[in-house]
C-alpha cells in the first residue's frame, strides 16, 4: 500500500483580524435533496434550473486479461467492467429521473467504482465525463472519454477518447501502485466554451473542446510528483485545483494548488500567495485533508470538500466541506459527512453535495446514494 507522499508546501496564511468560527453544520433528514442514486459523483445545475448528477454505476462482470492489454495492479485491479453508469436529474420538488443510461462503469477488484465521474454544460449541451472506460477496466468496447447526451431521449455520443489520448501523452511521473493505463478521471469544468479534467493518478489536467480536440493543459506530476489531483475550480483566469493524496491519510498534508499562465502573477483568493507562471503550479495552500472537490460560494469564498479528515483510511461519518476565509484560515462548515464525492452551489445559493458516494468500497451499499443541501451562512 502507498504511503502519502510529504511534499514541501506553503502555509503562509493572510494576516488578519481574528473572527470566530461559526458552528459547522452535520446532515439531518432535513438535508436530504434526493436518494436511491447509485455512487453519486460530480452534479450541475442545469439550464432548465435542475439539478444532474453523475453516478459511476455498480461496474460489471466484464473481465479482460493482461494479453488483451495493460492491466492496474493488484490489488487494485483487475477490474469488472459494465454499462451500469447513469445521469440522473433532481426537479425542483425532489423527484429523480434518469436523463441517459449505458455508460461505461468499471468496480475494481476491492469494489471502488468508477463511471460517470462529472456533468457539464456548455452552450446549453450536456456533456459527461466518462471514468470507467477502456480496456483496463474491462469495457474495451466503450473507452474513457467526453460524451455528449441528447437531454431529450437519452441517447449519447463519445466526442472525446480520454483513454486513447492518455496512453500517447503519459505523465512525467507515473506511480507503479496506482497506475492506470485509461486513467480515473475524476472532475470536468466548463470555461469559456471549452472542458477541463483532471486525472488523479497520472495528475494531468486537459482541456476539451466540443468538437473533440483534446489538448494537455498541465503536467502537475511534472512539479508535485504523485499527489493524486482530484478537482478544478476556475477565478479570474485561475485554475484552484485540489489533491486527495495518498492512502493512509495524513491529515492536513492534501493542497489546493492555484494554476495561472499570466507572466506576472497575484493570486486575488484571500488566503494565497503571489508567483510567476505560465499555466504552472504558482503558489499552493495546505491544511486541507483528501480533497474531491473545490468550487467559490456565494460569499466568494472558497471551499474544498473532502472525502475523509481522518487519519488512516477514509472513515464513514469523517467527510466534511471547508471554506478559506479571508484571513486564511480554514474553516468548517459542514461535517459528519459519509464518503461524499462531489458539490456545487445551486441558482439559489444553496450548497448541494453527493453524499454516500461508494468510496471506499463497501461504505455506500447499492442505491444509498444521496444528494444532501445545506444554507450556508457567508464567510467573514
Amino acid at each position: 500500500m502507498t504511503k502519502f507522499m510529504h511534499l514541501p508546501i506553503a502555509t503562509a496564511l493572510a494576516v488578519g483580524a481574528a473572527v470566530a468560527a461559526a458552528a459547522p453544520q452535520t446532515p439531518t433528514s432535513n438535508n436530504v435533496y434526493a436518494t436511491g442514486l447509485e455512487a453519486p459523483r460530480g452534479l450541475r445545475f442545469g439550464p432548465d434550473g435542475d439539478l444532474y448528477v453523475a453516478e459511476a454505476g455498480l461496474g460489471g462482470t466484464n473481465k479482460t486479461t493482461s494479453t488483451e492489454c495493460t492491466q492496474v495492479s493488484q490489488p487494485i485491479g483487475p477490474y469488472g467492467g459494465g454499462n451500469t453508469g447513469r445521469i440522473s436529474k433532481v426537479a425542483s420538488n425532489g423527484k429523480v429521473t434518469t436523463v441517459a443510461s449505458g455508460f461505461a462503469s468499471a468496480q475494481s477488484a476491492g469494489g471502488d467504482l468508477l463511471g460517470v465521474a462529472d456533468v457539464a454544460f456548455v452552450h446549453g449541451s450536456l456533456y459527461a465525463l466518462i471514468a470507467g472506460g477502456g480496456c483496463s477496466h474491462g469495457n474495451p468496447t466503450m473507452p474513457s472519454g467526453i460524451a455528449l447526451v441528447d437531454q431529450k431521449t437519452g441517447k449519447w455520443e463519445m466526442t472525446a477518447n480520454l483513454s486513447l489520448f492518455l496512453k500517447k501523452h503519459q505523465a512525467k511521473f507515473e506511480s507503479a501502485d496506482d497506475f492506470e493505463p485509461d486513467g480515473t478521471f475524476y472532475s470536468m469544468l466548463p470555461v469559456d466554451g471549452v472542458l477541463y479534467t483532471v486525472e488523479p493518478n497520472h495528475g494531468q489536467i486537459f482541456s476539451v473542446t466540443t468538437d473533440g480536440k483534446i489538448s494537455e493543459v498541465i503536467d502537475i506530476s511534472a512539479s508535485q510528483g504523485h499527489i493524486v489531483s482530484t478537482s478544478i475550480a476556475h477565478r479570474w483566469g485561475h485554475f484552484y485545483v485540489g489533491n486527495l493524496g495518498l492512502f493512509p491519510i495524513d491529515p492536513q498534508w492534501a493542497r489546493i494548488l492555484t494554476l495561472s499562465d499570466d507572466e506576472f502573477f497575484h493570486d486575488p483568493i484571500p488566503g494565497f500567495g503571489p508567483g510567476r507562471s505560465d499555466y504552472h503550479v504558482v503558489s499552493s495552500k495546505a491544511g486541507f485533508t483528501t480533497v474531491v472537490a473545490v468550487d467559490f460560494g456565494p460569499d466568494g469564498l472558497l471551499y474544498a470538500l473532502e472525502l475523509s479528515a481522518a487519519p488512516g483510511f477514509p472513515t464513514p461519518g469523517a467527510g466534511k466541506v471547508v471554506r478559506v476565509l479571508p484571513t486564511g484560515a480554514i474553516e468548517d462548515v459542514v461535517t459528519g459527512l459519509v464518503v461524499p464525492t462531489g458539490m456545487t452551489f445551486g441558482p439559489d445559493n444553496r450548497l448541494y453535495v453527493s453524499n454516500l458516494g461508494a468510496i471506499p468500497a463497501g461504505a455506500a451499499p447499492p442505491g444509498s446514494g444521496q444528494v444532501l443541501r445545506f444554507d450556508i451562512p457567508p464567510g467573514r
